[in-house]
């Protein structure tokens, strides 16, 4: 289960969540990360992380510690870089096992799955909107073990997809000037992609350094969930970048699978935290629990009830994770092949992943104290974790319109929206 253990933490190395005390970038990998050579490899590889990483899961949860030597060993894992072309060096596995991966390493701690989120999805956009020379440099930074972090989100706009900061464009160099929030994966990043929009209303993706001049990150995240994403804040201020690091963002104008990219790996969290509880679930129960009195049973796996119900949790489960399986060849063949038909399928079957990730995520984490028991909440085993990690985490998009869209698909053949919240 991951319990917490008595452990002296050494501060200064292990840096905590929410401190707004400056923190210095992280440097930049002295040797380039692994290149993954399969899927099968990926695979093996999360696997083999997952098991470190659940070790000190719920240590860093309770102390809210930035998984720092954690997410070095992750990044130059060669997982960071899976969904980089095979033209420019990258492995290019398929989104079904780019969503295996992610939910591997989120069922050991979601909070390092979700820090990688972003950095893929930069990865995806670079595909389907850089220019060669753009495609040459990013791909080549991620295939180094270059962590992109995000400026995307604002906390005072109007909606999410209403951005008030700037990019001026300034002979060779754009400058941009703004504030943004849930910045997951800044804090520890090598560079700062940053979501503008210029004076005609064009979005652009903003490649600067996370030590630029003028560039703020600071470590306010506060959440009671997804703690040690480190996901607070970013101030802009009159950073200037090379226009060569602008990208435009046009993917969105036009079907592509950005949108369902970005939202594969939510759905993949979910489910990663959700087999995580489940498996927690089964461990407590046979370990610790007791049987109710009136179940005549020797001990409390023997309960029908309990039977019953961990039986519902795995069923849900693997039904959960067989859509986010569809959903990821839908990808596939949709960015092969992108026209509205394909795009709107692989569109609709993520979103069809991401209610039953969604649900059984919430199920599994209320479950898991109704059949472990009272004793189950106890702080010494820092159980709650999963709870409150899947509430936080769930809230990124909402899935009541999951419904509608899939509804609208099948029953009037209308296209559902293009962006990245679908």
């Amino acid at each position: 289960m991951g319990s917490i253990t008595d452990t002296t933490i050494d501060y200064s190395v292990h840096p905590r969540v929410n401190s707004t005390d400056p923190f210095t970038p992280r440097p930049r990998p002295v040797k380039p990360a692994h290149v993954i050579g399969s899927d099968v490899e990926a695979i093996q590889i999360a696997e083999t992380l997952a098991a470190s990483f659940k070790v000190g899961a719920a240590l860093r949860d309770r102390e809210g510690l930035l998984p720092i030597a954690e997410l070095d060993a992750y990044s130059q894992s060669g997982l960071w870089s899976i969904n980089v072309p095979k033209a420019y060096g990258g492995p290019e596995v398929s989104y079904a096992t780019l969503a295996k991966v992610i939910a591997i390493i989120a069922a050991a701690d979601p909070a390092i799955a979700q820090i990688t989120q972003n950095h893929l999805a930069i990865v995806a956009t670079v595909d389907l909107d850089g220019t060669p020379e753009q495609k040459k440099l990013f791909f080549g930074w991620a295939l180094e073990g270059i962590r992109y972090g995000n400026a995307f989100s604002e906390l005072k706009s109007k909606t999410v997809a209403d951005f008030e900061t700037k990019v001026v464009h300034d002979g060779d160099e754009v400058i941009v000037d703004g504030e943004k929030f849930y910045t997951t994966g800044a804090l520890l990043a090598h560079i700062v992609p940053i979501v503008g929009v210029d004076e005609t209303g064009q979005g652009y993706l903003v490649f600067a350094d996370r030590d630029a001049t003028g560039l703020t990150v600071t470590n306010n995240w506060s959440s009671f969930g997804q703690r040690t994403t480190a996901s607070g804040s970013v101030k802009i201020e009159n950073v200037r970048v090379p226009k060569a690091r602008a990208l435009k963002v046009t993917s969105f104008d036009h079907p592509t699978v950005g949108g369902p990219v970005s939202q594969i790996i939510q759905s993949a969290i979910d489910v990663g935290i959700a087999r995580g509880t489940i498996d927690d679930t089964i461990e407590f129960v046979s370990k610790y629990s007791r049987p109710w009195i009136d179940s005549g049973k020797a001990t409390a796996g023997e309960d029908l009830f309990t039977i019953a119900q961990i039986g519902d949790l795995k069923i849900k489960l693997h039904a959960a994770e067989a859509l986010l399986e569809i959903a990821g060849h839908a990808i596939d063949a949709a960015r092969a092949n992108p026209t509205l038909e394909t795009v709107s399928e692989a569109t609709i079957k993520t979103g069809e992943s991401k209610v039953l990730t969604t649900e059984i995520a919430i199920l599994s984490t209320n479950k898991l104290f109704e059949l472990a028991g009272a004793r189950s909440t106890l702080a010494e085993h820092g159980l709650d974790r999963h709870w409150r990690n899947a509430r936080v985490h769930t809230l990124h998009d909402p899935v009541r319109w999951k419904f509608y869209h899939v509804g609208n698909y099948y029953l009037n053949g209308v296209h559902p929206p293009r962006h990245a919240w679908n």
